[in-house]
């Protein structure tokens, strides 16, 4: 990672904030150089630093700690003053244009429509539901009138060359099928489907494809928008960014990787396995090459063993054929499309799908929330996905972002207790990750943030 030398350098808008109001410019600039700007700074940085080889964003963070930003009031609007920005970001001296379009969607997210954290009981429900709605919208991701095209795709940052490639022979066969690719925006399986999707597209004289980003503060800076982004948006928090992918999917799409998937896997379900989904139809089909079969039978049996039998309705395995997933995407996205057409429901934002508050309660991992989490047999199926989901989202929070390490550093590895078959099946499930190079980017290696502690131990 290199600095850029000089100390200033002023960037106009691109593609969000434009055309400002006088008032609009004096909260953006308020807000800017107040109680956000560090989230602002964190953020900004993120996308300046695109290709980043490290996946901790206390690493980043600590590496560009001279790095800072300004909102300047102008006639026009606003621009940035960037000081010691990432020299990747930059052209001869020209920054390159994708970045500034993805860095002013960080300043519309985080300033213009300010997403800070909101905390307590006002913070879920359909309060929470119609925040996600608005900040979309903001984005510009919600457009009327075209019919259901999105496919989420889910999967790890670290993954091996031969998953990676199958990512983007499934985007390949997606783009050819005119269907849309939403991503968590970062690497690996996150870009793989985005770069494969180009392609069909391309072929097909899709000129308007879309590739969307959606991330929120904490793990932007470990996993930086990848440069074929054209649509990013930064949500508050992990549970409104999970909120946000399935109320704009029209099918999901999962690929081999590590907590982070396996935390957007039990959020998922957790949702279609309540009463109230049951007939809410959004296929999801889990994929890889022939390499992944293994880790496909491992995810499969340790939510069989957690969440029952029934869970498996919820989900096709698919491996080594990428064709055949995307012909069932697309039937999948034609069912979804005949069963909004019939119920008179909005095409670009699910609102028929129930997320109760358990799921968009946000989640901070600490080791007393960690240790607190109930995970026992005999729970309702939906609330130990919850639960499960939320010890994932620790381990995550442990292994990337700042806080998160910062905490491991001076306390030690989080514990997650509970009965002593779930701890085993998922004792077993992290290993494996472990084993398998999940956790972290290759050639680092891996120390656990985390201890899984049985009932029969405490």
């Amino acid at each position: 990672m290199t600095v850029e030398k000089e100390f200033f350098v002023e960037v106009m808008p691109e593609g969000s904030l434009e055309v400002l109001s006088r008032q609009e410019v004096e909260r953006l600039q308020r807000t800017g150089d107040g109680s956000l700007h560090a989230l602002l700074r964190r953020c900004a940085l993120a996308v300046l630093n695109w290709g980043s080889e490290t996946d901790s964003a206390k690493e980043v963070l600590e590496h560009f700690s001279d790095f800072d930003l300004r909102i300047l009031q102008q006639n026009h609007g606003v621009t940035l003053a960037l000081k010691n920005a990432p020299a990747s970001a930059f052209v001869d001296g020209q920054m390159v244009r994708g970045i500034r379009e993805l860095l002013f969607a960080v300043l519309r997210d985080l300033v213009f429509v300010d997403v800070a954290p909101v905390d307590g009981e006002v913070a879920v429900g359909q309060y929470a539901t119609e925040r996600v709605f608005d900040i979309l919208r903001n984005a510009n991701v919600l457009r009327y009138g075209q019919d259901p095209n999105i496919v989420v795709c889910w999967g790890g940052h670290a993954i091996e060359r031969d998953e990676y490639d199958y990512t983007k022979l499934v985007g390949y066969e997606l783009g050819l099928r005119g269907l849309n690719v939403c991503t968590g925006c970062g690497p690996g399986a996150m870009k793989g489907p985005m770069k494969g999707a180009t392609i069909g597209h391309s072929k097909q004289r899709i000129k308007d494809g879309r590739y969307i980003g959606l991330t929120e503060p904490g793990i932007i800076a470990a996993e930086p928008p990848n440069p074929i982004v054209s649509e990013l948006v930064v949500l508050p928090d992990m549970e409104k960014r999970l909120e946000a992918f399935v109320r704009i999917a029209h099918s999901i799409v999962v690929f081999p990787g590590g907590v982070g998937t396996l935390e957007e896997i039990l959020y998922l379900l957790g949702i279609l396995l309540h009463p109230d989904n049951r007939s809410v139809p959004l296929p999801v089909i889990f994929t890889g090459p022939e390499s992944s079969r293994e880790y496909f039978a491992m995810v499969d049996e340790f939510i069989v063993a957690t969440l029952g039998e029934s869970a498996r309705a919820h989900y096709r395995i698919v491996i080594d054929d990428s064709a055949e997933v995307a012909r069932q995407v697309r039937e999948g996205v034609n069912a979804v499309h005949a069963h909004r057409q019939n119920n008179r429901d909005a095409y670009y934002f699910n609102w028929e799908l129930q997320v109760l508050p358990d799921w968009q309660r946000p989640f901070v991992a600490t080791h007393e929330t960690m240790a607190a989490l109930r995970i026992e047999h005999g729970m309702e199926a939906h609330e130990l996905a919850a639960n499960l989901r939320r010890a994932f989202s620790g381990i995550v929070s442990g292994n990337i972002r700042d806080e998160g390490i910062r905490a491991i550093e001076a306390h030690g590895p989080f514990e997650i207790r509970g009965d002593q078959a779930l701890m085993s099946r998922l004792d077993d499930l992290l290993a494996a990750c472990v084993a398998q190079n999940r956790m972290r980017l290759p050639g680092k290696p891996y120390e656990p943030c985390y201890r899984v502690i049985s009932a029969a131990a405490m």
